[in-house]
């Protein structure tokens, strides 16, 4: 069985997503600059993917991947300061 998001929200500093087996986990804003910067409004201009395993922001070109949250990846597109 393949984990899928089905549902998400935000707080003031977290992005929430609500999985297919019943878990919910919770990454920090900081991890994905652009929603990070986002206005409310466009944090809530998403789709999930047919599968579930995407997260998608079309204006803020944004992706991410249900198994990159669960193996802790954040923004991957910019190398993380003093990364060797």
């Amino acid at each position: 069985m393949s984990i899928s998001a089905k549902s998400l929200r935000f707080d003031e500093h977290t992005l929430w997503v609500d999985l297919s087996d019943g878990r919910t986990i919770g990454v920090p804003l900081a991890w994905f600059p652009r929603l990070l910067r986002a206005t409310p409004e466009q944090r809530q201009a998403y789709r999930i993917s047919a599968t579930g395993r995407g997260l998608h922001w079309d204006d803020l070109d944004e992706d991410i991947s249900v198994a990159g949250l669960l193996e802790g990846r954040g923004d991957m597109s910019h190398p993380a300061p003093n990364a060797a």
